[in-house]
């Protein structure tokens, strides 16, 4: 059977921010379907430890107060959204995440940032995944559609239905209904082996990010620079 008949992990992070090396964990949930049915779910509500902006709380409804008063510990929170992901990478199976550079790499600055042990380290030093980004999977299969590409368009072009946008638990379910989607609709992607996907999604984002770095650039950014990683970006080396 083809990956996207096959159980299937989603996985979404609510935030402080934009940028995921200096934002912070709000709300996660990490979602198990199979057959596009959910199966399990695991949600937290973190206290981040520093105050949640306006705009943010304006997009997820999580307020610094609720954060305080319900919310565990982000340290606390961050240890087992790792050890969950890489429980599942343990055994195989994919997680799928919109975005994955983003996720993924913000995950891993709190880690750092509270002296946890890496996703790598967790996975006795091997790389991580196997990992399944619809954002960057549908950019590579057509690349020439016009609009959007965040998650509500991209659920509105496959068909998926997004019930609550920004509520981790219904974005980590509809990353995985996408990329279910996806795979229906282009075989070549269907056809690929998780590893074989994941590999391939490093040189689309690869790709993507050189065209777009060079894009800005000519448009008048002269030192604009996308990173080209993914779905790992890299990490500031540790002050000594």
């Amino acid at each position: 059977m083809a990956w996207h008949g096959e159980e299937l992990v989603g996985f979404d992070l609510e935030t402080t921010g934009t940028e995921p090396l200096e934002a912070r964990i709000v709300t996660a949930s990490i979602v198990g379907v199979h057959g596009g049915r959910v199966v399990r779910q695991r949600d937290w509500l973190a206290d981040p430890g520093i105050r949640i902006p306006a705009q943010a709380s304006a997009i997820h409804g999580i307020s610094n107060e609720r954060a305080a008063a319900e919310g565990r510990p982000v340290r606390e929170v961050a240890d087992e959204i790792a050890e969950t992901l890489t429980g599942y990478w343990r055994q195989g199976v994919p997680v799928v995440a919109y975005n994955a550079a983003f996720d993924l790499t913000l995950l891993s600055a709190e880690l750092r940032r509270h002296g946890l042990p890496s996703l790598s380290d967790r996975l006795g030093g091997a790389g991580i995944g196997p990992v399944v980004d619809p954002y960057t999977i549908d950019r590579a299969v057509d690349r020439y559609r016009r609009g959007k590409r965040n998650l509500e368009a991209v659920c509105g072009e496959y068909g998926v239905v997004l019930d609550t946008a920004h509520q981790a638990a219904a974005d980590a379910l509809a990353a995985v209904r996408v990329a279910m989607a996806i795979a229906e609709r282009h075989p070549s992607v269907a056809a690929l082996t998780p590893a074989q996907l994941h590999e391939r999604q490093i040189g689309w984002y690869r790709a993507w990010a050189e065209d777009f770095q060079d894009f800005l650039r000519r448009k008048g950014s002269p030192d604009a620079v996308v990173d080209p990683s993914w779905p790992l970006r890299e990490l500031a080396p540790v002050a000594s």
